[in-house]
């Protein structure tokens, strides 16, 4: 079978396991978060050595409201910091900082900083860091659709796209969810219609830059006709 050769141009994450990994070693649910965040760092660096252009990193769902309010709390505090210390790596290595989702209900603080690191990092060409914040597929499906009626615009499949969170890119080659569960989760859910998926039962902490690449070469094994035949 022939080999799909190409490195993905695009590759979209579910970051699933922090808790779990935390809770079987005794530990706070925050703990598996801060562990999480290090990883994060690991991924994107080895992205942009293996020259994938687009990264996007499912961090805070529509759905996760549910959870505590400390937990909440924590985890955009966790993510504030996280990116701050980040920030001057990104910029030197020229990666463009993008946030995806329904920012505009984000704590006023979430926000703001939304607005300063998108602003510091715009001159990044090497590699584009999407972060999912307070996303959705079927928010961001009807978030388009209220917008097209709005704009009064004939729609086709591609100028649909423009109404989409991630207006001007591409659609992520190969989606990879960590912790064992095999579910989009309302993830990217108009993009990912021909995406290859990799499901692992690695909690996100325990996720290797080794293990990373070796999904990438399984990707690279895989034939994708697109509803074609060979």
């Amino acid at each position: 079978m022939p080999r799909n050769s190409s490195i993905p141009v695009h590759v979209a994450i579910i970051m699933d396991g922090n808790g779990r990994w935390a809770l079987k070693r005794n530990l706070p649910r925050t703990e598996g978060h801060k562990a999480g965040v290090k990883i994060v760092e690991t991924i994107t660096q080895a992205s942009v050595e293996l020259g994938i252009k687009y990264l996007t990193f499912y961090a805070f769902s529509t759905e996760n409201w549910k959870r505590t309010k400390e937990e909440v709390d924590f985890l955009f505090s966790l993510f504030v910091d996280a990116v701050t210390n980040y920030l001057p790596e990104l910029i030197e290595n020229s990666i463009q900082l993008n946030f995806i989702g329904k920012i505009s209900s984000l704590p006023y603080f979430v926000r703001k900083f939304v607005d300063y690191s998108t602003k510091r990092t715009s001159n990044g060409n090497k590699m584009t860091l999407n972060i999912a914040l307070n996303y959705g597929g079927r928010e961001e499906i009807i978030n388009a659709v209220k917008n097209i009626c709005k704009a009064k615009v004939n729609i086709d499949e591609k100028s649909f796209e423009d109404f989409l969170y991630t207006k001007g890119q591409p659609n992520p080659d190969l989606i990879i969810r960590t912790g064992g569960e095999k579910r989009l989760s309302n993830f990217l859910l108009y993009q990912s219609f021909y995406s290859e998926l990799f499901f692992t039962d690695t909690y996100w902490p325990d996720f290797s830059k080794e293990e990373y690449i070796s999904i990438i070469d399984d990707y690279m094994k895989r034939q994708r006709r697109f509803g074609g035949i060979e």
